[in-house]
C-alpha cells in the first residue's frame, strides 16, 4: 500500500506540495513497527513481566498467568504445538524469530515465551496487530 501510495504521489498530492521520499520507505515502516514490538518485549522483561524457555513458559501456562505467548517463528512445529495447546484462547505473537526474540528478551535465542496479563501484553498484541496488518496476508 505504501509502495502504490509512493507510486502514485498520494503523500505529495496530500501534503500539496513536492516532497521526496525515499526508495525502501515501506521497509522502513515495517522495521519501526517491529522494533517498537521488540521494544516492548524487552520492557517487558525489564518489569519482570515476561518468562521465556519452554519448561518456564509452560509452568507460568499452567499457572494460568499468561497474557501473551511469545514464539518463535522459526522455532519447530512440535514445541510450539505443545505450548499453544496449554493456552487456548491466548494471543499468539509469533513474528519474530529465535534470535530478534532473545535478543529482546537479554539471551541468545528465545523461541518460546508467556508476557503476564495486563497493560504491558495489552500493547503488545496491539503493535503485533499493527505490524501484521502492514505486512497484510501471510503467503
Amino acid at each position: 500500500m505504501v509502495n502504490t501510495a509512493c507510486g502514485k504521489g498520494l503523500f505529495a498530492r496530500a501534503a500539496r506540495r513536492k516532497i521526496g521520499l525515499p526508495e525502501d520507505l515501506a521497509d522502513r515502516v515495517d522495521s519501526l513497527i517491529a522494533r517498537r514490538c521488540l521494544d516492548l518485549i524487552g520492557l517487558a522483561r525489564r518489569a519482570g513481566e515476561v518468562v521465556a524457555g519452554f519448561e518456564k513458559t509452560k509452568a507460568r501456562l499452567r499457572e494460568g498467568g499468561g497474557g501473551v505467548l511469545l514464539e518463535a517463528c522459526d522455532g519447530s512445529a512440535d514445541g510450539r504445538d505443545k505450548i499453544r495447546a496449554l493456552a487456548p484462547g491466548l494471543a499468539v505473537v509469533d513474528l519474530f524469530s529465535a534470535e530478534d526474540l532473545g535478543r529482546a528478551l537479554g539471551r541468545d535465542n528465545a523461541v518460546h515465551g508467556v508476557i503476564n496479563r495486563g497493560r504491558l501484553a495489552d500493547r503488545v498484541v496491539r503493535e503485533s496487530d499493527r505490524l501484521m496488518a502492514f505486512r497484510g496476508p501471510r503467503g
